[in-house]
Formats: C-alpha cells, sequence, structure tokens
C-alpha cells in the first residue's frame, strides 16, 4: 500500500472521530465561507463551493448551516474574513509536511504552527522546501458495492483518470486537477451499484515517500495529529511510508 493511500484510510477513520468532536463542521464551515467570497454563492457555477457543500451534507451539516456560511462568504451576513495560507515543514524522521491552514490572524497561527512542530521534534521550513516533491490531485473514494473492480475502471478511464486502488472496503481514485470534476461526474452519474462517492478534494499527493519506522513514526504521527486538531489547520499532508502496524495502531 502506498504511503499516500495509508494516509486516505487513516483519514477516514479520524474523519469520523472528529465528526463527533465537531472539528469537522468548523473546518467545512470555513472552506464554505472562503469558496463562497472568492467565487460567488451559485453551487452550480463555483466548483470549490460545491465540492465544500457536499462533504458538508456528507458529513450531515445542517441546510442551515451550509447557507449561513455561503451567506457569510458573500457578504449578505456579517462574519469572519479568513485568510489561506499554506505552510512548509518538517515532522521526526524527515517527514515532509505541507499544512493548509486558514485564519483570520496569520501572526497568531504561524506562532502556534511553529510551537506545536517545535514541541514534537518537528520544524517549519522555508517555502518551496518540501513542496517539490508533491503533486496538487483530485483524490476521490468511492465505496464499494456489486459492481467489480474493472466495472469502475472502466468509467473514470473514459473520462481521464489517472490512477486507482483498492483500498479494503473503498477505492481511492486520482485525477488531475483538470480531469478531476469530469471523473468526480462520471463517477456519480454512473449506474454501477453501490459506487457511491464518500468524499472527493484536491490535495497535495507526494511523488516519492519516506520509509518512517519505529519511534520516529510513531512521533511523526503524533505531530501530525496535534496539527489536525489545531482549529487554523484544515489539512496536513505528509510524504511518510509508515508500517501499516504503526498506521494501524494510530486509528
Amino acid at each position: 500500500m502506498s504511503g499516500h493511500s495509508k494516509w486516505s484510510t487513516i483519514k477516514r477513520k479520524k474523519g469520523a472521530i472528529d465528526a463527533a468532536r465537531g472539528k469537522v463542521f468548523t473546518k467545512i464551515i470555513k472552506e464554505i465561507t472562503v469558496a463562497a467570497r472568492i467565487g460567488g454563492g451559485d453551487i452550480e457555477a463555483n466548483p470549490r463551493l460545491r465540492l465544500a457543500v457536499n462533504s458538508a451534507k456528507s458529513n450531515n451539516m445542517p441546510a442551515d448551516n451550509i447557507t449561513r456560511a455561503i451567506k457569510k462568504g458573500t457578504g449578505e451576513l456579517e462574519g469572519v474574513s479568513y485568510e489561506e495560507i499554506t505552510y512548509e515543514g518538517y515532522a521526526p524522521g524527515g517527514v515532509a509536511l505541507i499544512i493548509e491552514s486558514m485564519t483570520d490572524n496569520r501572526n497568531r497561527t504561524v506562532a502556534e504552527l511553529r510551537h506545536m512542530l517545535t514541541k514534537n521534534g518537528g520544524n517549519l521550513a522555508e517555502s518551496g522546501a518540501v513542496s517539490w516533491n508533491f503533486e496538487r490531485k483530485g483524490v476521490i473514494t468511492v465505496a464499494k458495492g456489486s459492481y467489480t473492480e474493472d466495472d469502475l475502471m472502466n468509467v473514470i478511464l473514459d473520462s481521464g483518470a489517472d490512477d486507482m486502488k483498492d483500498e479494503g472496503d473503498f477505492f481511492e481514485v486520482t485525477a488531475s486537477i483538470e480531469n478531476f470534476e469530469p471523473v468526480r461526474r462520471a463517477i456519480d452519474s454512473s449506474s454501477l451499484s453501490g459506487a457511491k462517492i464518500e468524499s472527493a478534494s484536491l490535495q497535495y499527493v507526494p511523488k516519492t515517500t519516506a520509509k518512517v519506522e519505529g519511534k520516529d513514526a510513531e512521533a511523526a504521527l503524533k505531530l501530525i495529529n496535534v496539527l489536525e486538531d489545531y482549529d487554523d489547520v484544515q489539512n496536513v499532508y505528509s510524504n511518510a511510508d509508515i508500517d501499516d502496524k504503526v498506521m494501524e495502531a494510530f486509528g
């Protein structure tokens, strides 16, 4: 299993826990607000907003919350103005990190991120230090149903997907940014029984992964967990290739 696919699996498990804590709602509301501010409040005309709203619905967010977040983004309601900032850094074992944040106070956020990283054996890095090893890709997870792997492969190849992996109870499909929306729509409109899209988002996918073992692996996972629990952080991406047993213990 590739390093990125391991992260997809662990994020699915962690996402269910975070949803119970209400952390997912906070992050999704920020994304909806920013997406609406940048691209407008029309869901059909704003792909980023549509993805955020779909994520909100899949996490059972009330419709009123979604509507309010959109209106705050478009200025129809008063709300906080969030700034998107991407940071780069390292975790124990030389693990490369890309940290996506949304904040209303960049000085607070960078200070707290630096503190969390340093306290847990990592450090912030200069822009470009690790991003060269990541590609921006569309990543879609599809629930398994009564269809076959070949059935889904035929659907996604015709629409321009790059790759598909069997991850046990779901398939992970990757596509270029340009083909992400066509692939998502092809899966969504297919007649494959049970082929429900569980998540669809743009992510940083590592070009190459780094094997991390033992105490370094545990420390890297602990740091990533700390970062993801911080409200100003939307997503954390890593190039770590960690042993399945360590990942399972973490999950």
